[in-house]
């Protein structure tokens, strides 16, 4: 479904003064559910695959995309619309889909735009599972790429754009090596040589940094981090920044009718948000990969405590990542609040001074000592996820990205030694503790 950004201000007739727009806070617990006398206050639970109607004109005029409505779950359905309306308004775009997880969150996002003979540039620091996606998998489609340092000078990276290049991918914080995207001079590029600017927002949700405000045209999510919250549901999130001009001659798909729709060409009918309705239209319907109510739900639910959450993450992390800098047994620590570059990018970008509750650090001494001090654990657990309530860690060479070779791991920012945390919102003198005794 289509949304706006925001309520647009509406006059009353007889005071004659704007409503002021909600705010990103009250947006986390309201926004993009308005229930009507007697509905219920809370979004429920739609868990159903099907939609009556009445009249068969009807019917056809959501087939064929002349009107919206639900038809069926795979590609629309109440709860899950209700997410989508919210993660929208959070991040400021025209309208988003949900998906069944992040993964299916960033093939939908990129398969939307390329064709077989396409070419991709994406920064180095990424999620194990998009570097494979984008460096291994979508060459079975005939789809190549080539990556950047997301540090490196804009002229160095131009020299990567080809002249089949069709977009830019790159993550608002790094996972796990921490970097921070230099927003301006990617967008810049991007711009320059017209093609779209993707990010992935997954660490720092919209709480932290709103990308479409710094030349994104596409924002994308694992839900199944942060915005959840609590480790429970997997899912993604696709946001169209309705700030990208389809219509220049690079992405025919765009502009050339589509056969499956009786011809409907998307930059023409749909010029505020082609790019997404697009996708839901053709991919999501095709390829499947939705996003179950129950997860919808859950994941609004978890969206009503995130403004509450991410502060608490950020502190936690600043506090363990200051002790452990001190601490004899660690060799190195990464949080983009310790480091210069981090705290420049964070007071350009973030809309709060706060790096993330994701944190890496370095145990002098050999594998071994990872393996104990993993061992000794006991606040903290090994686990193969990030971004919830719990304290987690994991040993990112030998797991999110054993697939690499070394030099793709140097490029990526992980070491043999990096030990990623995933600081939770436990009492932080017990993380404290618990650290302190496993490296002892």
């Amino acid at each position: 479904m289509l949304r706006k950004a925001r309520k647009t201000p509406a006059k009353s007739s007889a005071a004659k003064a704007e409503t002021p727009a909600l705010g990103f806070d009250t947006l986390c617990i309201q926004g993009g559910y308005d229930p009507k006398v007697g509905e219920p206050r809370i979004l429920p639970i739609i868990q159903s695959t099907t939609y009556k109607y009445d009249d068969i004109d009807h019917v056809n005029r959501i087939m064929t995309l002349q009107e919206f409505g639900h038809k069926y779950s795979r590609t629309s359905n109440p709860t899950v619309s209700g997410f989508e309306d919210r993660m929208n308004l959070l991040e400021g775009g025209v309208a988003a889909v949900a998906t069944a997880s992040g993964q299916a969150a960033n093939l939908l996002a990129i398969i939307n735009i390329v064709r077989p003979g396409d070419h991709i540039l994406a920064a180095t620091q990424l999620y194990g599972g998009s570097f494979t996606l984008i460096n291994s998998s979508l060459k079975k489609l005939g789809i190549t790429a080539s990556f950047f340092d997301p540090d490196a000078t804009k002229a160095e990276i131009e020299k990567l754009v080809l002249p089949e290049t069709r977009l830019i991918f790159g993550e608002t914080i790094g996972n796990p090596g921490l970097s921070i995207l230099d927003f301006e001079k990617l967008a810049g590029i991007a711009q320059k040589h017209g093609i779209p600017f993707i990010v992935d927002n997954t660490l720092a949700t919209a709480w932290l940094c709103q990308p479409f405000k710094h030349g994104a045209n596409i924002v994308t999510y694992s839900a199944t981090k942060y915005i959840d919250g609590h480790a429970t549901s997997i899912g993604g999130v696709v946001i169209d920044g309705g700030n990208f001009d389809w219509t220049n001659g690079k992405f025919p798909d765009f502009t050339t009718p589509d056969p499956t729709y009786n011809g409907v060409v998307y930059a023409e009918k749909f010029p505020q948000a082609a790019f997404l309705v697009k996708a839901r239209s053709q991919f999501l319907r095709t390829f499947g990969g939705c996003l179950s109510p129950l997860n919808a739900f859950l994941f609004n639910l978890g969206l009503e405590t995130l403004h509450l959450r991410l502060p608490r993450h950020g502190e936690n992390a600043l506090a363990l990542a200051s002790f452990l800098e001190k601490h004899p047994r660690v060799a190195w620590v990464n949080y983009p609040g310790l480091n210069a570059v981090g705290k420049k990018r964070i007071a350009k970008y973030f809309l709060h001074k706060n790096g993330s509750g994701i944190l890496t650090f370095g145990i002098k001494g050999n594998l071994d000592k990872v393996r104990s001090f993993v061992k000794k654990l006991k606040v903290a657990a090994l686990v193969v996820h990030v971004a919830d309530a719990r304290t987690g860690v994991l040993h990112p060479a030998s797991s999110t990205h054993a697939q690499m070779n070394k030099e793709q791991l140097r490029a990526a920012g992980i070491s043999p030694d990096m030990i990623r945390v995933t600081v939770g919102l436990e009492d932080i003198y017990d993380l404290i503790t618990d650290f302190d005794q496993a490296l002892g």
